[in-house]
């Protein structure tokens, strides 16, 4: 089925209420922007790594209907190409799931759909010359429908601006779902969708995403209805505003002041203790009162 990007869709999709508070959290995190202080940007690093680690996690799940942990994951980000113990196949979708992730890198300004085509074939995700050109059609529509001539677009943080932005992405990737007749049971098909997805984001100068692989099946399952759109993008709107606050609190995150309120609660605890310790124990009526 051909899908095709309706502005007009997204637009009335960006004045619901679920995607309005997602904006909103986006709007916080976006505010942080530029970002100077070292450790915030040290912060910011760690979060892309560890979103990719997430990403290829769920996509070497989808390749290969095992239970691929974090740690596998996290290995082969690192660079393993083997991990004792454990399958070879984890081992080898996650290195496609990683090759995949680092062709389409970029994509969000060179908008040359190739990088596209080769996520699909290392994902292996079967899709035909028809629904590829399919899909290619979607994307450039709904770039050429939001994008000044230049191609380039301003960031912002107004929570409209940000609501109707992830709208735009959303009805981008419903259409692609669509153009490629993706359904329940065509997780493998859509995971080259789901990079996309992040990188129509950036396009769109608003924060990156994770669809864990229940959400993903759920997501299918629910395109396929009369108003599949709506439905879809309610379903993921609260897991896409909780990812951005916790985004948002990654960045933030001050090791010097965890480690102050990680002692200040060990302290506590252990004055809880010693006086449940001695709690049985009258108090002296005859004892001083004690200045502090």
């Amino acid at each position: 089925m051909m899908g095709e990007f309706n502005k007009q869709l997204a637009e009335q999709l960006a004045g619901v209420s679920a995607i309005e508070q997602a904006g909103q959290a986006g709007t916080a995190l976006i505010s942080l922007w530029p970002l100077t202080d070292a450790t915030q940007l040290d912060n910011d690093a760690k979060y892309g790594e560890n979103l990719q680690v997430r990403i290829t996690r769920v996509m070497a799940r989808v390749m290969t209907g095992l239970d691929v942990t974090i740690p596998d994951a996290e290995f082969v980000y690192e660079g393993a190409d083997e991990i004792p113990g454990r399958p070879q196949e984890i081992v080898d979708a996650l290195l496609a799931a990683n090759d995949a992730c680092d062709t389409m890198a970029g994509y969000s300004r060179s908008c040359d759909f190739a990088q596209v085509r080769a996520a699909v074939q290392y994902c292996d995700a079967g899709w035909s010359e028809q629904e590829t050109d399919a899909a290619e059609q979607v994307v450039e529509s709904a770039i050429a429908a939001v994008c000044p001539r230049n191609g380039e677009i301003e960031a912002s943080a107004e929570p409209t601006v940000v609501a109707q932005r992830l709208a735009i992405s959303m009805e981008t990737v419903y259409q692609m779902a669509q153009a490629l007749d993706l359904q329940e049971g065509s997780e493998r098909k859509a995971l080259p969708v789901l990079l996309l997805a992040n990188e129509l984001n950036e396009r769109l100068e608003i924060p990156r995403y994770y669809v864990g692989n229940d959400q993903l099946s759920e997501l299918l399952r629910l395109a396929q209805g009369s108003d599949g759109l709506q439905e879809a993008a309610l379903a993921m709107a609260p897991s896409i505003q909780s990812e951005w606050e916790q985004h948002k609190v990654d960045v933030l995150w001050d090791p010097d002041e965890a480690q102050r309120k990680a002692k200040e609660e060990d302290e506590r605890k252990s004055r809880e203790a010693l006086m449940a310790k001695f709690a049985h124990i009258p108090e002296d009526p005859n004892k001083p009162p004690v200045e502090l």
